[in-house]
């Protein structure tokens, strides 16, 4: 049985929830894709500010989760995630658990988003309490002098 199952999702379309119980350190599900450069996707329009699924592997090599088989590309982003990526020297990346998840909690982690000229292009709607309405990573977020608050559309 499958630990997760696609659900419509308060934070942003769709999303992912545990199908049972998960304990804190299990891995969920791997993220798949396709490996590309760091200059193809400087070079290719599909890689712009709109939705885009890809996770560096080191200074050369990104992986392009943008695909139907990569159903990991529907865990969003949350300011408080129950969740956080783990990449095996850029072999393998999963989404494991980081505390016990409940049967039909959504599944999220931190982006990791950098605090740069572009923060605003990317609004959070997760409604965590520690939420600061843009999705920065954890360590960057202090950066933000005025965060504003969105409710989930519930």
């Amino acid at each position: 049985m499958k630990l997760y199952k696609t659900i419509k999702s308060n934070i942003h379309r769709h999303g992912l929830s545990a199908a049972k119980d998960i304990k804190g350190g299990t891995k969920i599900i791997q993220y798949k894709g396709k490996k590309i450069t760091n200059k193809e996707s400087d070079e290719n329009k599909k890689y712009g500010w709109d939705i885009t699924y890809l996770f560096t592997l080191n200074k050369k090599y990104l992986l392009d989760g943008d695909f139907k088989y990569n159903t990991a590309r529907l865990v969003n982003h949350s300011c408080n995630p129950n969740c956080e990526v783990l990449d095996n020297n850029g072999s393998e990346i999963w989404i494991s658990a980081i505390q016990n998840i409940n049967k039909n909690e959504e599944l999220t982690y931190d982006y990791g988003f950098s605090f740069d000229s572009y923060y605003k292009d990317h609004v959070c709607k997760c409604g965590s309490d520690n939420c600061v309405g843009y999705i920065i990573r954890e360590g960057s977020r202090w950066r933000i002098q005025e965060p504003i608050k969105l409710t989930k559309n519930i």
